[in-house]
């Protein structure tokens, strides 16, 4: 790692810690949560998706399951919401390895289609089911009973539990992608079957990232129903969950490490801005905003703005050493 990547990281480090020093007010602080946790889902989506290159368009379950079990723990035993983030990653887990086992044996559109069906038939089925709620979905404590139930009235506190989460999952990429497990993905991603005549157990490799990437997108689906305190089926399960988590890590650079983050900060404020200018009609512009994003990556950057700026920095450093 150069020394100029390493005062980019600390300088953007040092931004995230004090974003809420320099913004105080209530809405800026909630954009930046919703950033942070924007990035936590992309992050571990790009796990299985950027470093192995499995597109999963239907990770929403499992940010759906980690979302409905802390408040359905609260309804039912009134335990704080804190308590069923561990169920909610169990889940997460068993229904990781169900499902991998047989779509790992699909490849390319296919194994994306089959991530989409497997996670609207979860959606449909949560919101005919009585018991979590149905279409109305859960609701948490209204008022907080004590700091464990973490319902702050301030954003501050929510913002670093989330900035806390993004460094551990950075932290786990960072170690993984140097790992001789993140060889073997980038192997699968690059070619399965020569990564199979070297030895590489691929199945067994691209289901353990899934776990990996389950876990983390459970902690996300927590984190934003301990903080909002209500999920439904929509907002839990819903496609536009998936196909953010993809986005925002396509845009920023798929495989690479602090590409979830960036496309994380350049999506949410797109989203942010479209609303706030056009109100409750701006929401609609969410479809667009998606699809033209898909097509400007597709098109001109397949690798997002990562790849484009390991292109043309070379450049840029020459031209300012020539001047």
């Amino acid at each position: 790692m150069s020394r100029n990547v390493k005062l980019g990281i600390l300088g953007l480090a040092a931004i995230l810690l004090l974003y809420p020093l320099l913004f105080s007010g209530a809405f800026a602080l909630n954009v930046g949560s919703a950033v942070l946790l924007a990035a936590i889902s992309a992050s571990a989506w790009n796990i299985v998706g950027g470093y192995a290159g499995q597109i999963s368009v239907g990770h929403g379950m499992f940010f759906g399951v980690g979302a409905y079990l802390p408040l359905l723990i609260y309804q039912i035993t009134g335990l704080p919401p804190l308590a069923g983030v561990p169920v909610g990653i169990a889940l997460s887990i068993i229904l990781a390895i169900i499902i991998g086992l047989p779509a790992f044996r699909l490849r390319g559109h296919y194994f994306s289609m089959a991530t989409i069906a497997v996670a609207e038939l979860i959606r449909i089925f949560t919101g005919t089911w009585e018991y979590v709620g149905a279409a109305i979905g859960l609701q948490g404590p209204a008022v907080g009973r004590g700091w464990w139930d973490l319902t702050f009235r301030d954003e501050t506190p929510y913002y670093y539990i989330f900035l806390g989460v993004l460094a551990v999952v950075l932290y786990v990429t960072y170690e993984l992608q140097r790992s001789r497990f993140g060889s073997y993905l980038r192997a699968i991603k690059s070619d399965e079957r020569a990564a199979s005549s070297l030895g590489v157990s691929v199945r067994m490799t691209k289901l353990k990232a899934l776990v990996l990437s389950a876990i983390f997108t459970s902690i996300a689906g927590s984190l934003y129903s301990i903080k909002t305190g209500f999920v439904d089926p929509e907002s839990g399960f819903g496609i536009l969950v998936s196909v953010q988590m993809v986005i925002i890590a396509a845009l920023g650079g798929a495989g690479s490490l602090f590409g979830p983050l960036v496309g994380a900060i350049i999506l949410v404020s797109l989203q942010t801005a479209t609303n706030t200018w056009f109100g409750g009609g701006g929401s609609g512009l969410t479809y667009i905003l998606y699809g033209g994003i898909i097509v400007l990556i597709a098109r001109y950057e397949p690798g997002g703005l990562y790849e484009y700026w390991q292109r043309i920095s070379p450049r840029l450093w020459r031209s300012r050493r020539a001047a």
